[in-house]
């Protein structure tokens, strides 16, 4: 494995390099934040739009790694930088000992993801006992609507989480 990688690296193209690199991003990433390894592969690194911490950011570059056969962003990276961005907001806003899945994702696919870097801004529509309703929307580096996405995220508790 050690040999193939050097390979790769030494007489592989640009791309491959970059996704090397990629992966190696991932790998820190999950030790040293405890994320998910798409997270560093995506590059995740989210903010606050606002004081009320209702609104949530992400600014991510557009890498090898989310390009379909088409050269375009792939749909269903467009669709986990939407649910991430949604995701990130709910989960941030709970207390400890509590955290929220995806149980519903609808998404409008306006146009290609394209240029060098993408822009998903999530929002909390609505906050129940144990329903979280969101809205995100994901721009190209022209500022064009790329997708609009609506989604719903339960919320658990971790001791629920162990006897589920």
């Amino acid at each position: 494995m050690l040999d193939e990688l050097r390979e790769i690296w030494e007489s592989g193209s640009e791309e491959e390099r970059e996704l090397l690199t990629l992966a190696v991003k991932a790998i820190r990433q999950k030790r040293e934040r405890n994320s998910a390894y798409m997270s560093g592969f995506l590059g995740l690194s989210g903010q606050y739009l606002d004081e009320e911490k209702r609104t949530y950011q992400f600014i991510v570059p557009v890498t090898p790694f989310m390009y379909n056969r088409l050269g375009v962003v792939h749909g269903g990276i467009t669709a986990t930088l939407i649910d991430s961005a949604m995701g990130s907001l709910v989960n941030r806003s709970l207390p400890q000992g509590r955290f929220a899945v995806t149980t519903e994702l609808k998404i409008n696919y306006i146009r290609p993801g394209t240029g060098k870097q993408l822009r998903v801004e999530a929002t909390i529509l609505h906050r129940g006992q144990t329903l979280v309703v969101c809205q995100s929307s994901l721009y190209d580096d022209a500022n064009r609507l790329v997708a609009h996405a609506t989604g719903t995220f339960m919320i658990l508790s971790r001791n629920r989480e162990a006897t589920e």
